[in-house]
């Protein structure tokens, strides 16, 4: 093993060893803005008491030039990720003072110091991105969450810059070729939550008024998108926000000032740094976009700001309990969206999205309980995952029903009183619970944090009612909605709710001769896989879009895709209930949801006789929606994108959109067409061959910007020639100058249009590359090369020769290749299970 994946046990050891005490850092950024200049100097100063005399620094960079230990220079002890300290002080009240100076390099990644250059004004821009340990990559530091420190931050950059880190900006001092600026010292942190960002980013100031004291409020993005900036109503969720979290948790937010940043070719969604919360630019539209993406926006922005109690005040103390402060963070987000963000239906998004992650997460052969043992920092990288956020934040939803809201936040209160500013596991919370709702959560626990799998719900008609069938026991409440017809519509007609204690409960009063459609968990209380009987299914591919209820909506389209990625219900099938309901369907998370899954169901599950039929008949039904969509509506900008993706596999209409775009017809009427949906059409129509470079070349001088070209290297790399996607495999695999950005598009482009033709060559290639990556790439990027690239072959003999003769490969490198495996072997099972005509 690498002696950049630290262990659980060796952190564990080092933290008995040594009291971190502050942390101070010092970085010049001059340089950055020179493309030539690939690395910066970077000082890190310790004071912390020992009881051993010696531990190691995490640094991995280019170089360690000076480690001084209490005033005397040591010999330079550093292997590429620890530095060596020998010598220390052994005394529990006398400090070591511990000073290195190193030069670190800028990174093009998203891991570290990302430096970016913005192509449409020359601009470069700079932020930090460390979870779970690549702080490391731009300060020497201690890498593990439970060496908390109070940081102070020193920066020198160019003038004019905007320069952020945690705390608020102290001073200014000019210095040659720049200023050097001060910052706050902050309250105890982890590293990985430390940041810093410059550059000339655009900035709109707020301010809310907070339990104790006013809070500066601050959101930024690069200047060339100040336009499309929002931050009038980003800065009112926060003040929502702000005043729901102080309150529910009874604890003043603790970190002084509140910057969202907004920053280009990030790797996640969002980052919770205290006072600094990095968020994706995809964040900042730039066109039309749908009620849903303006919720998912206002949902990562509560589920950030949950954070800075829920993993920032208090924080676990090793990666196995990530939990923590991820599925609290993620119930809290949708809670709050719902509550205070202006979604009142951010629980139907929940239900569809976050949920449908998590059931496919833990249906994997790698799946692991919420509670999972982390034995390593490369097992951290892997595990935020769909179980770690939303099965997660699912149980959570079914705790707080168990102990009552009021309950689950009086725990909370308890628990954040106890444990700020330190480090916590499992049962420091679940005691909290205990005692403020009186409850007994060790079962619960056991069940439901420590187990894995997901419970299959379904209800059988018998001849005396109804009975609920279990696949597993666990302590829980169902409720089975009953809806019968009423002159062609789907309508509730009452409910059954009931305790979970045997796998057959009936379900007593449920006779009814007028229901013709029975939904177990239509409240979506529970986490667990709905399966709905023969009746029940023929009733919703009748009359699906007439049901009133949106959440009772979300589980039936959830059960009938995942009948369907099951092999239960046939593609054919899927997909006509889809043509028929989608249209009507009024809900834009679904719809998009209901959309992408029909085109994945065409390319993984159909048979493939049924591919081609199936994939020109989805056209037509999103050319038709796109007809008959209201004009300036989600739905009509839904289906818009959905003919896009539908024309990469089937270039029926390719004329049309290539008029649309050159402007000799038209758009819908309140279509907006913008840069992002041209860009859209026009990889699809590259994908199908209905494009070409020139195309390309006048679309990207009216969109030379770097969303554009992104697209443009997708567009490119797209094209249906062997020559053209045997070029982009290469470069994906050995341009390493590529941005993590610049690789996604790349590998877009291998991919596109499920053309296995134009790839099939490269199996073998695949396979002997892996490893080498895996051992020469950050995790980052080899995790995309792993994932992106593996072959969609029609036997699983590679894969599984590869894991044979690999037993010894790095135990994450394993764990993407048995995931991608394992969704191979459902694609093959699954097309094997397709009826005949």
């Amino acid at each position: 093993m690498s002696s950049a994946n630290l262990t659980r046990e060796e952190t564990a050891a080092r933290a008995a060893g040594i009291r971190l005490h502050t942390v101070e850092v010092d970085l010049d950024l001059r340089s950055a803005p020179d493309a030539a200049a690939t690395t910066f100097p970077t000082r890190s100063t310790f004071a912390f008491t020992a009881v051993t005399d010696t531990t190691w620094v995490d640094f991995i960079g280019e170089s360690v030039i000076e480690v001084i230990v209490n005033d005397r220079a040591q010999p330079v002890e550093w292997d590429g990720a620890r530095i060596r300290l020998r010598g220390l002080v052994v005394d529990a009240t006398t400090p070591n003072v511990v000073r290195i100076h190193a030069t670190a390099r800028y990174s093009t990644s998203g891991e570290g110091l990302h430096r970016f250059r913005d192509p449409v004004d020359d601009a470069t821009y700079l932020y930090t991105q460390y979870e779970p340990a690549d702080c490391r990559r731009v300060y020497p530091c201690f890498e593990q969450p439970d060496m908390k420190a109070r940081w102070r931050f020193t920066v020198a950059a160019p003038t004019g810059w905007e320069v952020l880190s945690n705390g608020a900006e102290t001073s200014r001092d000019e210095v040659a070729g720049g200023v050097r600026v001060h910052f706050t010292e902050t309250l105890p942190l982890s590293s990985y939550i430390t940041a810093v960002a410059a550059g000339p980013y655009h900035r709109v100031d707020g301010t809310h008024r907070g339990t104790q004291a006013p809070i500066a409020l601050g959101v930024l993005c690069r200047a060339s998108l100040a336009a499309h900036l929002d931050a009038d109503e980003i800065l009112d969720i926060t003040r929502r926000g702000l005043s729901f979290f102080e309150d529910a948790f009874d604890f003043p937010y603790p970190w002084g000032k509140y910057d969202q940043i907004f920053v280009p070719e990030y790797n996640l969604g969002a980052m919770e740094n205290p006072g600094l919360v990095t968020f994706t630019e995809a964040y900042v539209f730039r066109g039309a976009s749908t009620t849903a993406q303006y919720e998912a926006r206002a949902n990562t922005i509560l589920h950030e700001m949950a954070h800075m109690w829920f993993g920032d005040l208090a924080t676990m103390r090793w990666w196995d309990d990530l939990w923590l402060k991820e599925s609290f963070a993620d119930y809290m987000g949708t809670h709050a969206a719902a509550a205070v963000g202006g979604f009142p239906d951010a629980w139907v998004s929940f239900a569809t999205r976050r949920k449908g992650w998590a059931y496919t997460q833990d249906q994997l052969p790698t799946t692991h309980p919420i509670v999972a043992d982390i034995p390593d920092l490369e097992a951290a990288k892997l595990n935020f995952d769909g179980i770690t956020y939303a099965k997660g934040a699912s149980v959570l939803k079914q705790l707080v029903g168990f102990v009552g809201e009021e309950a689950f936040f009086r725990g909370a209160q308890r628990y954040f009183a106890r444990h700020a500013f330190g480090n916590t596991t499992l049962p420091d919370l679940l005691t909290a619970l205990e005692e403020a709702s009186g409850r007994d959560l060790a079962a619960w626990s056991a069940a439901w944090l420590q187990t894995t799998g997901v419970t299959e719900l379904s209800a059988e008609r018998t001849s005396d009612g109804l009975e609920l069938d279990v696949s597993t026991v666990r302590p829980d409440r169902v409720t089975v909605g009953l809806y019968g017809d009423a002159g062609g519509r789907l309508v509730r007609r009452g409910e059954i709710a009931t305790d979970v204690v045997a796998p057959r409960t009936p379900l007593e009063g449920a006779r009814r001769d007028d229901v013709v459609l029975v939904v177990p968990n239509d409240d979506d209380r529970t986490y667990a896989k709905v399966r709905l009987d023969a009746a029940s299914t023929a009733a919703v591919a009748r009359g699906l879009s007439t049901i009133d209820d949106a959440l009772a909506r979300a589980v039936i389209w959830a059960a009938l895709w995942n009948a369907t990625r099951d092999g239960i219900l046939p593609a054919r099938r899927y997909i006509d209930i889809v043509a028929r309901h989608a249209p009507e369907e009024t809900d834009a998370a679904l719809l998009t949801d209901a959309t992408a899954r029909a085109a994945f169901t065409i390319g993984h599950f159909a048979a493939d006789d049924d591919r081609a039929p199936l994939a020109a008949q989805w056209l037509d039904t999103a050319w038709n929606a796109l007809s008959h969509a209201t004009p300036g509506s989600d739905a009509q900008l839904i289906w818009a994108r959905t003919v896009g993706t539908a024309t990469s596999v089937c270039g029926d209409r390719a004329a049309d959109l290539r008029a649309a775009l050159s402007g000799a017809i038209p758009p819908p009427a309140g279509l907006p067409l913008d840069p992002e949906l041209r860009w859209a059409w026009l990889i699809a129509l590259a994908t199908s061959g209905d494009a070409d470079e020139a195309d390309i070349a006048r679309e990207l001088r009216t969109d030379d910007t770097a969303s554009g070209r992104v697209a443009a290297r997708t567009a490119r790399t797209a094209h249906p020639a062997a020559s053209v996607r045997a070029a982009a495999w290469q470069a994906a695999w050995s341009d390493e100058t590529l941005t993590n950005d610049h690789l996604d598009a790349t590998i877009a482009g291998v991919r596109a249009g499920g053309r296995r033709d134009l790839v099939a060559d490269f199996d073998d290639d695949y396979f002997a590359r892996i490893l080498p990556t895996w051992q020469s790439r950050s995790i980052e990027i080899a995790r995309r090369l792993v994932i992106g690239l593996f072959p969609a072959s029609p036997s699983l003999d590679a894969a599984d020769a590869w894991l044979r003769d690999h037993p010894d490969a790095p135990g994450a490198l394993r764990r993407l290749v048995i995931e991608q495996r394992d969704g191979l072997a459902r694609d093959l099972r699954v097309r094997a299970a397709q009826p005949s005509r």
